[in-house]
């Protein structure tokens, strides 16, 4: 950053001496001399005419180096909102004006009385349990902790199993909130064997990975030659926890097992 900054300064004020893009960046002549040695090594920056400039590749390093740092801040502020009405989901009978404290329930925000929670606010109208009730006066934030998104790969040896639908079945979640998807025709067939009827089938990755941002986790089944382009969509700077394994119960698993 010392470096992206001297150089935007010799950019825009083409400075004779040092001391003045010391004073400008709050640093020492001693600080601001190393930065100008790093940039010179690199090529960077020069002195020419008695000033200190940047190269050709320095005004291109600048600017495509500033392009990066706003699109990085301008992402990070799109992330930070500030929200101060939502509506949730009644826990409990709420009366009108109640404090409440706001937490996620199986991926929906729900609205308890009481004001002890990490994120609190207040139901202008009230509402009986069960129904949408409007939250104002928002403070705080409601934890987010990721839910594990479980994957099970399918061999071409698998497909052919006669015993398919029973191993999908052993290996399908107990937890009703659970989100169940299929990448691929092949593995929504072996879920339909499996005698699952509610399949996601559809942007399978997607809806798991906002599953997960929500504290729901999620089961998905695919093939394993289309495991790479799965795992893709998961990649990003939090991805959510994952689990991979082959479907239990074959070839595969029996010799991993010895």
């Amino acid at each position: 950053m010392t470096e992206l900054l001297f150089l935007y300064e010799c950019t825009t004020r083409e400075p004779n001496q040092l001391r003045p893009i010391a004073e400008s960046l709050g640093l020492t002549v001693q600080a601001v001399s190393h930065s100008y040695r790093q940039l010179r090594r690199r090529g960077l920056v020069t002195v020419r005419d008695g000033r200190y400039r940047p190269t050709v590749e320095g005004v291109a390093w600048l600017h495509e180096t500033l392009r990066r740092l706003a699109d990085d801040v301008r992402e990070r502020t799109e992330r930070v909102h500030v929200i101060r009405s939502t509506r949730a989901v009644a826990l409990e009978d709420l009366a009108a004006g109640a404090e409440v404290s706001l937490e996620l329930q199986n991926g929906i925000l729900s609205a308890r009385p009481g004001g002890g929670g990490p994120s609190r606010g207040n139901v202008p109208r009230g509402g009986r349990k069960g129904s949408l009730v409007e939250v104002v006066d928002l403070e705080g934030i409601v934890p987010l902790a990721p839910a594990p998104i479980r994957i099970h790969t399918l061999s071409p040896t698998d497909l052919a199993d006669p015993r398919l639908g029973e191993r999908v079945r052993a290996t399908l979640p107990a937890d009703p909130s659970a989100l169940v998807a299929a990448e691929g025709l092949e593995a929504f067939h072996a879920l339909s064997r499996a005698g699952r009827r509610q399949v996601l089938r559809f942007a399978a990755g997607s809806a798991c990975l906002e599953a997960a941002r929500l504290g729901v986790p999620s089961y998905l089944l695919v093939l394993e030659s289309d495991l790479p382009h799965l795992l893709s969509q998961f990649a990003g700077p939090a991805p959510p926890p994952l689990e991979v394994t082959p479907l239990p119960g074959g070839t595969r698993s029996r010799r991993a097992t010895h």
